[in-house]
């Protein structure tokens, strides 16, 4: 039987032992978490990068206001890419090499990760629900991989067909961007016209960073298009569904969730009624009828002095979660022991509307159900229940 001295000695020697793991694994003292995100603030994805940062910032406060995770605050360091990835890049190696940062959390962009996970991976940081629904981010398997959102080629291949037979579509075109993001969502499109015995009338691509879509349109015009699939963002959607109004061109538009974000329709105004686009969680209006939903929409509002976006949602639930995986972790947090609390829970649908995710030893994608969204008079209303796309 262990006497009260010994019991003490004990308690400090694990002590001891937790914090001298801790301190051996990068990112990770006795007090504090580092982490770090790569987002777009100067570039054409600014909008989304700098929602992305207040909500991953007002959700590190409040965990720090109420003591942080297991005794440890958490610091997140923020680096702008410019949606470059040669940036991203850069950005990755200051934060792994430099910062020594235990994650990459929220990193915005497709090509950016591709380019960001190497760096990372050497180093053994984990890449924690990236801000892309590219496959990418989880297939080929790689255990420092997290990835939340159902993926462009998924959302494209379920919701193309759903909405072909309900609006009776027999001419269908797409316009992508030409990247990885983009062709993801024409693969995505063509293996759904497959399985419906049909294939794209016109397939028509721009460069990114492009501002006139005139050509594009004019030749998806010419085709008589019913449909137009958007492998496109921000300012390439507004774009092309303005110049598509202004000829007289109105096809029904399907954008992904790269394009759900209420700067569609603050930007584009009334032109941008009617669009479609797949998504996961909702934009959070300050007007919602969610009360948790809205008092969280408003405490951001008078936070960071602007409406939040979904993005600014994506920001605040990654961290959420990473923090339920550091929890989950113990005092001992390692990288291995944050790798097995995640491999053995699920995460819970939240006020924003999330599916249930769940991941597993060699399940890397939480969730790939997704509904549809569409723009009527001024503002994303969700159209749809959840549902995922078929097997392949």
């Amino acid at each position: 039987m262990m006497t009260p001295k010994n019991l003490v000695a004990a308690a400090v020697m694990a002590l001891a032992a937790a914090t001298a793991s801790a301190q051996a694994t990068q990112g990770v003292s006795a007090n504090e978490i580092v982490i770090g995100s790569i987002q777009d603030l100067s570039g054409p994805l600014a909008g989304y990068g700098r929602d992305l940062r207040n909500g991953m910032t007002m959700a590190v406060d409040e965990i720090n206001e109420k003591g942080g995770v297991n005794g440890r605050k958490m610091r997140a360091l923020f680096e702008d890419s410019g949606y470059d990835p040669r940036k991203a890049a850069l950005a990755a190696q200051k934060l792994v090499n430099q910062d020594r940062i235990f994650a990459m959390v929220g990193h915005l962009g497709t090509a950016q990760n591709n380019a960001a996970m190497p760096i990372q991976f050497e180093k053994n940081v984990i890449n924690f629900f990236p801000v892309t629904a590219a496959r990418e981010m989880y297939d080929p398997f790689h255990r420092l991989k997290y990835a939340f959102a159902a993926t462009y080629y998924d959302q494209v291949r379920a919701a193309l067909p759903k909405l072909v037979r309900e609006r009776n579509v027999k001419k269908i075109c797409i316009i992508y961007q030409d990247d990885e993001f983009g062709l993801e969502v024409m693969r995505g499109g063509e293996s759904a016209l497959k399985t419906m015995n049909m294939q794209f009338a016109e397939k028509t691509s721009y460069k990114r960073g492009a501002t006139d879509f005139s050509s594009q349109v004019a030749r998806m015009k010419a085709d008589a298009c019913e449909m137009v699939v958007l492998g496109t963002i921000i300012r390439e959607t507004i774009g092309t569904i303005a110049e598509s109004r202004k000829t007289g061109f109105n096809p029904i538009f399907l954008g992904t969730s790269a394009a759900y974000t209420d700067l569609i329709h603050k930007l584009g105004g009334p032109a941008m009624n009617g669009m479609y686009a797949t998504m996961t969680v909702q934009n959070p209006y300050l007007d919602e009828a969610n009360p948790q939903l809205r008092a969280w929409a408003n405490k951001y509002k008078g936070r960071f002095n602007s409406d939040p976006s979904v993005f600014s949602a994506y920001g605040y639930i990654a961290i959420e979660n990473f923090a339920r995986g550091v929890q989950k972790a113990g005092a001992n947090l390692t990288t291995d022991a944050f790798i097995a609390a995640m491999d053995s829970m699920s995460v819970p649908a939240d006020m924003f509307g999330s599916a249930l995710a769940t991941f597993g030893p060699q399940k890397r994608l939480g969730s790939n159900a997704h509904r549809l969204s569409q723009i009527t008079d001024g503002r994303w209303k969700v159209i749809s229940d959840y549902f995922e796309p078929p097997k392949e």
